[in-house]
């Protein structure tokens, strides 16, 4: 046998109805994985969102530093609630993933703001 009869019996033997209806359940499978994977951050979206404004009222815009100081706190604050929550201290990939969470919260808030002209509430 050389490299093509090889390869087209292959092919075949793949195309069959039996190997495409015994692989659609795993293909299926992974791709709802895929899709219906969220960030971590998301499960604390209503957290997150809590602590934006908190933040925002806690420290006043004439502070050296408003943007760091502001997101250290909201931070600060949602890991007390995971903390709470989880009963253990979020390891550092979630903690990135909260951060991002605080700092794309804030910024549809802040464009909300923008878009409303007045306080979000």
């Amino acid at each position: 046998m050389d490299f093509n009869a090889i390869g087209e019996l292959l092919w075949k033997l793949l195309n069959s109805p039996a190997v495409i209806a015994a692989s659609t359940p795993g293909v299926v499978w992974l791709l709802a994985r895929l899709f219906m994977a969220k960030p971590e951050w998301e499960k604390f979206e209503g957290t997150i969102i809590a602590a934006v404004k908190w933040a925002e009222k806690e420290i006043p815009d004439n502070v050296s530093n408003t943007a760091v100081k502001r997101l250290d706190a909201a931070l600060k604050y949602v890991i007390e609630v995971y903390e709470e929550r989880q009963g253990k201290t979020p390891p550092a990939d979630v903690v990135a993933s909260l951060t991002e969470g605080i700092q794309i919260k804030h910024a549809e808030l802040e464009n909300d703001l923008a878009l409303h002209g007045g306080e979000v509430e």
